[in-house]
Formats: structure tokens, C-alpha cells, sequence
């Protein structure tokens, strides 16, 4: 099997794989979850420093450009107020 990461000892790639290959379903789901609500958090702190003046309502509408594309975005919550 090729590695996954360049940067990591292909002992402890292994190790990692089999590690995780014996973590069951549910737990995975929690980890994925977890992983998207960080992402999500992160992204909303990015957006609160470039729009320090914006309500909460424009962040919520930025944010949903930055996951579903501008163009989805707009058509299922219509353009941002001030038109950018």
C-alpha cells in the first residue's frame, strides 16, 4: 500500500491505519463530526475577522457561500444584503 503522508514514519502510518480500522462505525461518525464542527467553527472565526462589522445574519449567509458555492447559496437563501 502506498503512503499517505510523506511527512510520516511508514511504521507509524501503519500503525495508524490499523488503528483506525478497528474503531468501530459509530465512533468514526462522532470523530467526522467532530472534525466538520471544528471546520465549521474555524471557518466562522474567519469570517467574523474579515466582516467585523456584520450581524449574524450576513455571517450565516457568508458561511453558506463558503459551503455550498456562491451560486447554490444565493438560490436557497438569496442574495447578501448589502450585494456582495
Amino acid at each position: 500500500m502506498p503512503p499517505y503522508y510523506h511527512d510520516t514514519d511508514p511504521k507509524m502510518e501503519a500503525l495508524q491505519v490499523q488503528l483506525l480500522r478497528g474503531v468501530p462505525p459509530w465512533r468514526k461518525m462522532e470523530m467526522l463530526a467532530g472534525l466538520n464542527a471544528y471546520a465549521r467553527a474555524l471557518a466562522l472565526s474567519g469570517l467574523r475577522q474579515r466582516y467585523p462589522q456584520a450581524e449574524a445574519a450576513e455571517i450565516r449567509r457568508r458561511l453558506a457561500d463558503l459551503l455550498l458555492g456562491p451560486e447554490l447559496a444565493r438560490k436557497v437563501f438569496g442574495e447578501l444584503e448589502n450585494g456582495q
